[in-house]
Formats: structure tokens, sequence, C-alpha cells
């Protein structure tokens, strides 16, 4: 597999199995994700799996999209699916999640599978010109309401 074009990791003060938890809910990850909004498994998926498929809903100010996306990697040290619009394969996203002595780090990356004609009409559906540079941002944003909710989680009784 080719570079990411975005990337970025975060040591979390948690579990593996705690933060594999939270970045394959999908509700939960709308909390945490810039521009995710929510999704749900598509039947008969009822949780992540190698295989299952899921909507996602997308928003970046007034602009919505929704894509759809299967899960290739379901375990406790990964979790990746790779996305599809307009039954294209434009992204592939991934979690890895590395046990540590005082919890975890995880690395979030991703990577544009867009057509090259796709682009422009990309950037009038989402309003990004520089789709690895925006990535960038959201990841790294992400990240740290991850660590900030995985955190939480250990102080809560």
């Amino acid at each position: 597999m080719t570079e990411p074009n975005a990337r970025a990791h975060v040591e979390v003060g948690a579990t593996a199995d705690e933060v594999y938890a939270l970045v394959s809910d999908l509700p939960g990850m709308s909390e945490m994700a810039e521009e995710y909004s929510g999704g749900r498994w598509l039947a008969p998926a009822t949780g992540p799996a190698v295989g299952a498929r899921f909507v996602g809903s997308n928003r970046r100010g007034f602009r919505v999209w929704r894509t759809v996306s299967t899960v290739t990697d379901a375990e406790p040290t990964r979790f990746a699916f790779d996305v599809r619009a307009l039954g294209l394969s434009v992204a592939r996203w991934q979690y890895d999640i590395e046990p540590t002595d005082t919890g975890c780090r995880v690395t979030e990356s991703t990577w544009d599978r867009r057509p090259a004609w796709m682009r422009p009409l990309s950037v009038l559906a989402t309003g990004v010109r520089d789709r690895s540079a925006e990535n960038q941002r959201n990841i790294e944003s992400t990240l740290a309401r991850l660590k900030v909710a995985a955190e939480g989680l250990r102080h809560v009784d």
C-alpha cells in the first residue's frame, strides 16, 4: 500500500480495547471527528466486523454528503474501512492501536483514492480544495478529542 495522504498519532492513557471500542462506534465517533457526523450499519451488520458495511454521513458547513464504507480490518489493534461514493472508491481510513506501557499509541491514517476527474467535483460537494491538508488538520483534531474521551473513561466510576 502507498503512503497515506494524511497521518498523525497520539499517546492515550487507555487500553487498546477501550480505544478500539471508541473508534469503531459509529455514533460515538461523530462526537470526535471533524466532518463525520454519524453513520449506521447496513443489514445484516450490527457492529464492526470484516466485510460489514455502513453508511456514513459527513458535514462541512452547509454541505452534507453520504458515503458507503466496508470494514476491512476489525481487531483490537486496527479498525479500517474503504469508502465509496457514487459507486467509486474514494478513500481508506485506518486506526492503528499499539499497546504501550502507559496505555496505547493511536495512529489515524487516510489514503485519497478518488480518480483525478472526480477531484474537482469533490471540491463542489465538500468545499475542500486541498483534501490532504484538510484531512491532516481533521485527523489531528479527531485524535485530540479521542484522547480526551478515552482518558475520561478511566476517571468515571
